[in-house]
């Protein structure tokens, strides 16, 4: 049978058992490395109240602070509510990250790995 992907879209390398999380959006369990993950981090307070609470308080240089979630979705809501997209055959072989740390790293082509006989 054919196999869609190399790691049969999980991450479980040598693990017997992962635990699972629930979905935000339908709370179905899928197992955590298979579940799509998104950290998001929002203001406590929303923007329109925000300089309200800043007039109000008694302290000049006060950081109001942020609330931070990690978001766990199964492939069909995360698919559904467009966290992530549906890609082409070529384009799942693609494993960068388009955000983040990673996206600033170049790409190497195959002609720049090999290597340089000098015999």
């Amino acid at each position: 049978m054919v196999k869609k992907r190399r790691n049969n879209g999980r991450s479980k390398k040598g693990r017997g058992h992962v635990k699972p999380v629930r979905c935000v959006h339908c709370a179905c369990m899928p197992q955590k490395d298979k579940a799509i993950s998104r950290f998001v981090v929002r203001n406590i307070v929303d923007a329109a109240s925000q300089r309200d609470v800043k007039e109000a308080c008694l302290y000049e240089s006060y950081v109001l602070p942020k609330m931070y979630n990690k978001m766990y979705y199964c492939v069909s809501c995360a698919i559904h509510s467009r966290i992530v997209r549906v890609r082409s055959k070529g384009g799942r072989r693609i494993r960068e990250f388009t955000r983040g740390r990673n996206a600033l790293k170049p790409n190497l082509s195959k002609q720049g790995l090999r290597r340089v006989n000098n015999s």
